[in-house]
């Protein structure tokens, strides 16, 4: 990945974490909603933006839902701050990565606690 592109996915991580915070009154959005990672396409037309927080799996859909529908007021946002010829088209994706780490825990502390 060119230098370039982990630029651009630093900073849409950092400017869409900023507005989720400060400016999607959405309900729908729990109060911790974590941008986890950015990956763009190389020709910049399309990034994926992978979130995380700790919820039920219906929370969880219900935040992959309001996200996608303010996905216009992101790129306008995106497009104000980001000195790009092209803002990527936004699509947010679940990150499990930190519930796959704790169940990845509880095996390693299953396997190395002495048994009783």
């Amino acid at each position: 990945m060119s230098h370039r592109i982990e630029r651009v996915n630093n900073l849409i991580r950092q400017e869409i974490s900023e507005l989720i915070q400060r400016q999607v009154k959405d309900p729908r959005l729990s109060t911790f909603v974590a941008v986890t990672e950015v990956v763009t396409s190389s020709d910049l037309r399309h990034a994926k933006v992978f979130v995380s927080c700790i919820s039920s799996q219906e929370e969880k859909e219900e935040t992959l839902v309001a996200l996608a529908g303010a996905t216009r007021f992101f790129r306008k946002e995106l497009a104000k701050t980001l000195r790009l010829r092209r803002i990527p088209e936004l699509s947010f994706h679940w990150d499990d990565s930190i519930e796959r780490g704790d169940h990845l825990m509880q095996l390693i502390d299953q396997v190395s606690s002495p048994e009783q």
